[in-house]
């Protein structure tokens, strides 16, 4: 048997059940895996939650992982039992002992990278790809806006951003969590509950603004995120963990601003084949030449639930996984 965990209807972390599931051979495409380590993530909680539909019943949540290869398909040339990988993206079901998983969806672990950091960086390091690469590529110069930058994936955007040369501001909602946005590469430090923000933010760019501003915060920071954004730069709005956003008129974005607003999706980024190897490469060449990531929480599978509240309460710093004992 293999212990997953399941959500039968949307809820409050307490939705999440733990069940025993007979194990499935994999499909002919198919590879069967080992977790060692699952990511969580806030794009699970929105599922958990309700605020994106339960794609089937007794979903199981997760978007993130990394193992190894117990059983392959009989169409599976490219992987073969004890194998390390990891995979982010479609189809959703990490949270679970064991899985089945399309082979296309796995990424080989060089030996350079452990199995724990690859868990737990998948799917942040390919957001991280996109918003740097995809969304706007970023240059040696380029001064990038980060909100919440001493989270996951606050921490491997800055310090990837800093590896490619570019300049960080980074904010954070705490003055406890300046020092880890800073030992993350960011230039400059601002809390993102001083009204003042935004004018600093100008100050510190000459009055220019930022060419890259990230917003993962949701509510009404986006309104003033647009504000500090140079003519022809460019905003990601990704995630909402503040609540929804209103709505904005196009008026603020054309004419004398000349600014690009953008709503971009990991999970859309990854389910584009050659966007995912692309990133997923990318990553792995960035991991072993340095790049990290820092985890801030660990729990075990069967505490999925205690991971979301913390997660949802903003009480972590780095990334959120879950661990599989052998």
């Amino acid at each position: 048997m293999s212990l997953a965990m399941i959500i039968s209807q949307p809820g409050g972390p307490e939705v999440l059940k733990a069940v025993e599931r007979e194990p499935v051979s994999p499909g002919p495409d198919e590879v069967r895996i080992r977790h060692e380590i699952i990511g969580v993530n806030f794009v699970d909680i929105y599922f958990r939650s309700g605020l994106y539909p339960q794609p089937y019943p007794q979903a199981v949540p997760g978007f993130e992982g990394a193992g190894v290869v117990i059983a392959t398909g009989s169409n599976v040339s490219a992987f073969a039992a004890g194998d390390r990988v990891a995979y982010t993206g479609n189809p959703m079901g990490a949270y679970a002992e064991s899985r089945n998983i399309p082979a296309s969806r796995l990424i080989r672990i060089p030996d350079g990278v452990d199995t724990r950091t690859a868990g737990s960086t998948m799917l942040r390091g390919l957001t991280a790809h996109m918003l740097l690469n995809k969304v706007r590529e970023v240059r040696a110069g380029d001064w990038i806006l980060v909100h919440s930058a001493a989270g996951g994936l606050g921490q491997i955007v800055t310090r990837w951003a800093t590896m490619k040369g570019a300049r960080v501001i980074g904010t954070t909602g705490s003055p406890e969590k300046v020092a880890t946005a800073r030992l993350a590469g960011a230039s400059e430090v601002l809390l993102h509950t001083d009204a003042a923000w935004p004018e600093k933010v100008r100050d510190i760019t000459e009055g220019y603004g930022v060419h890259l501003a990230i917003d993962g915060i949701g509510g009404t920071m986006l309104s003033r995120t647009l504000s500090v954004v140079r003519p022809f730069g460019t905003v990601a709005s990704l995630g909402q963990p503040a609540g929804p956003i209103p709505p904005v008129r196009v008026e603020e974005l054309g004419f004398a601003r000349s600014i690009a607003l953008m709503r971009p999706s990991s999970l859309a980024y990854t389910d584009d084949a050659a966007l995912y190897r692309k990133g997923a490469s990318d990553l792995m060449s960035a991991l072993s030449a340095g790049l990290e990531n820092h985890i801030g929480a660990e729990f075990t599978l069967t505490d999925a639930a205690e991971a979301h509240r913390v997660l949802e309460a903003g009480h972590t710093t780095g990334s959120v996984i879950l661990t599989v004992q052998a």
